[in-house]
């Protein structure tokens, strides 16, 4: 009895080394081929998401328009800008004028009361530094595909400049020549003040290529949409990480960069975020890449491969890759050029 039990110990046995060699490394090609199975289908989703936060922001901005004179919402306003130079009268950006539209109710009720307790209208600086703005995140103001600061105020959704002029600070401005439409012979028109002011600084809509600016200057709709609403691009992706004012402003903010984005720069262009703060002893170091120059920065851009999702002017949203011609891309930014392009 004490021999069979002996002769089974001995015949029980676990893995050799290469059996477990051979296990482990199967168990590794699965696992890399599963990876990039799992990383498509989030982005998927994620890119789905944005589509979906896209949509629901342009039928905000058209919701506003039906209830407000036919008028877009202000991509950003600030009066005193004009009449006494106080870039400090924030009067909040068009993503605080369509929170009735997304559902957002409660907090403007809660901006209202700090409003009416401060003697303030709810769009007055007093009442957009009063904190009911800064303290709140968006829910639909992210994309996933962006994990830049998922906590902060920022956004990736922002209003179209169209083809507006973008100097930078760093005496490099390689795109500033496509603002000017007629000189390439593309054909925007003329604005009003016989310049096509710098990052969409103008209070009167003749003076803005796009449908956005900072300042307050409104957009009638459709009416000033002479391209068509389908032709013509309301709001796209940014990445705050690369974009100065988007980075350290805020979703409130007439100036936190929601408005600041012009199509003369190419989409998804390479701009990197430096390692010092900005406007440290980074400035402009690289020109052609900083993020804090405007010329080079203030574009369109997204985590998706090859390109951006836009939402148009009629509401719907489609994908834009970043090949896409570069007459074509600023022909879709501008409102008025009376050449209506539609993405190849």
């Amino acid at each position: 009895m004490f021999r069979i039990r002996s002769c089974l110990r001995r015949v029980a046995r676990g893995f050799t080394l290469i059996e477990l060699l051979v296990v482990i490394a199967i168990i590794a090609i699965l696992i890399a081929l599963l990876v990039p199975a799992v990383q498509k289908v989030r982005e998927a989703a994620a890119r789905t998401q944005c589509v979906n936060n896209l949509k629901q922001l342009s039928l905000a901005c058209i919701g506003y328009a039906d209830v407000h004179q036919k008028k877009l919402p202000p991509g950003g306003f600030c009066p005193s800008c004009q009449t006494t130079g106080d870039w400090g009268d924030d009067r909040g950006s068009w993503l605080v004028y369509t929170l009735p539209f997304m559902e957002q109710q409660p907090l403007m009720r809660q901006a209202e009361l700090v409003a009416k307790g401060q003697l303030a209208n709810v769009y007055n600086s007093a009442a957009i530094a009063g904190g009911v703005f800064s303290n709140a995140r968006l829910p639909y103001g992210r994309c996933p595909s962006d994990d830049y600061n998922p906590g902060g105020p920022q956004v990736n959704y922002v209003g179209c400049l169209g083809p507006q002029c973008a100097i930078g600070p760093c005496g490099f401005d390689p795109n500033q020549q496509y603002c000017d439409g007629t000189t390439l012979g593309w054909g925007y028109p003329g604005p009003q003040t016989g310049h096509n002011p710098d990052h969409g600084n103008a209070f009167g809509n003749g003076d803005i290529r796009g449908l956005f600016n900072r300042l307050g200057a409104l957009m009638l709709f459709p009416s000033s949409i002479t391209d068509g609403t389908s032709n013509t691009f309301m709001l796209g992706e940014a990445l705050p990480a690369l974009h100065d004012h988007l980075e350290w402003g805020g979703w409130y903010n007439f100036n936190g960069g929601s408005a600041h984005v012009s199509t003369i720069i190419p989409l998804n262009y390479a701009v990197i975020r430096p390692i010092l703060p900005l406007h440290a002893n980074n400035w402009c170091d690289p020109k052609d890449q900083y993020s804090g120059n405007w010329d080079v920065s203030w574009g369109h851009a997204s985590r998706h491969t090859g390109g951006a999702n836009f939402a148009y002017a009629d509401g719907h949203v489609g994908f834009v890759g970043q090949d896409i011609d570069r007459r074509t891309y600023n022909l879709l930014g501008c409102r008025n050029d009376n050449q209506p392009v539609t993405v190849p």
